[in-house]
């Protein structure tokens, strides 16, 4: 990658064009804030995403909290939306406690040099949340920074309006709803991991599976079957994905595994990266292997007869 990932500001590229605040998903609502900062037309300020580690949620609950967008995956995501600096603020008790006037005198002016700042209308910062986006925009007046606030954004769904926001994603994930999410995101959800050795059941029934060692932050979606789209090196490949506990053998830990469409090879120590397209089924307790055996390939002619 060749943006910039950095939880310092001392060796930052400045001056800066900022996006400011959690992004958790860089859903639809979040790259609209993020377009706005190259509306400057000016060459000579960096595009620059300023966000927050851990997220704030973890720093107050002292729970560890899952991700739409682990760093890794917002690093990949940005680049391909033109930032060029990713900016880490570590989220501890001195920038808890900073006033608003602090943080943006302090941070955004001084340190990050922020010439622009482009936020959503629910941005808060600041001891106790007190600071809100109008005080950001008058605060920042004072050093003539422009400060654009994006309302929120609403997409249509079933003959209604919903809010797009990262809660409703996750909600939406946890039903297994992916036309949702997707409409949400403005792309398909996706899981990345390494391919891992499992206990190679699957190939004493002849449905051998590739099984991922996915980013621990990272979101799991609704346990159960999918039909996904598996990208390996330059092929992208049918597949169906379980994510679960396998209760037919026993298991005792959640695991994500794949088994690719009509394909045979080594996949051990490969990274894939798999689109989530549909989810076909809860996860089951069969009776035997044979019934296993037989669902599965159900399941994989239901993905082959699908129009993705």
């Amino acid at each position: 990658m060749s943006i910039i990932v950095t939880s310092s500001t001392k060796n930052i590229i400045t001056p800066n064009a900022i996006a400011l605040g959690n992004f958790d998903g860089l859903h639809r609502g979040h790259q609209r804030v993020i377009k706005s900062i190259f509306e400057t037309n000016n060459k000579k300020i960096t595009p620059t995403l300023v966000t927050f580690t851990p997220h704030p949620q973890e720093y107050f609950t002292g729970q560890k909290k899952q991700l739409l967008t682990p760093i890794t995956e917002k690093a990949q995501l940005l680049e391909k939306m033109g930032i060029k600096q990713l900016i880490l603020l570590p989220f501890d008790r001195e920038l808890a406690t900073l006033s608003s006037i602090d943080f943006v005198k302090n941070i955004l002016v001084k340190q990050i040099q922020a010439k622009y700042i482009s936020i959503g209308d629910d941005f808060r910062f600041g001891y106790q949340r007190q600071g809100d986006a109008l005080e950001l925009k008058k605060l920042a007046k004072e050093d003539n920074i422009k400060v654009v606030i994006t309302q929120e954004q609403q997409i249509k769904i079933n003959d209604q309006f919903i809010r797009i926001s990262s809660s409703d994603i996750r909600r939406a994930l946890s039903e297994g709803n992916l036309s949702t999410v997707e409409a949400m995101l403005g792309r398909k959800y996706t899981l990345e991991g390494k391919v891992i050795k499992g206990n190679q059941l699957g190939r004493t029934i002849n449905f051998p599976t590739a099984n991922l060692d996915i980013d621990a932050q990272k979101i799991l979606p609704k346990k159960g079957v999918y039909a996904v789209k598996v990208l390996h090196h330059n092929e992208t490949l049918l597949g169906v994905m379980n994510i679960g506990d396998r209760p037919t053998v026993e298991g005792k830990n959640t695991t994500v595994e794949v088994h690719i469409l009509n394909w045979q090879g080594n996949l051990y120590h490969n990274i894939l990266k798999v689109e989530l397209l549909k989810f076909l089924r809860p996860e089951k307790k069969f009776n035997s292997l044979d019934e296993l055996k037989t669902q599965i390939a159900i399941d994989c002619q239901t993905t082959l007869n699908q129009k993705f």
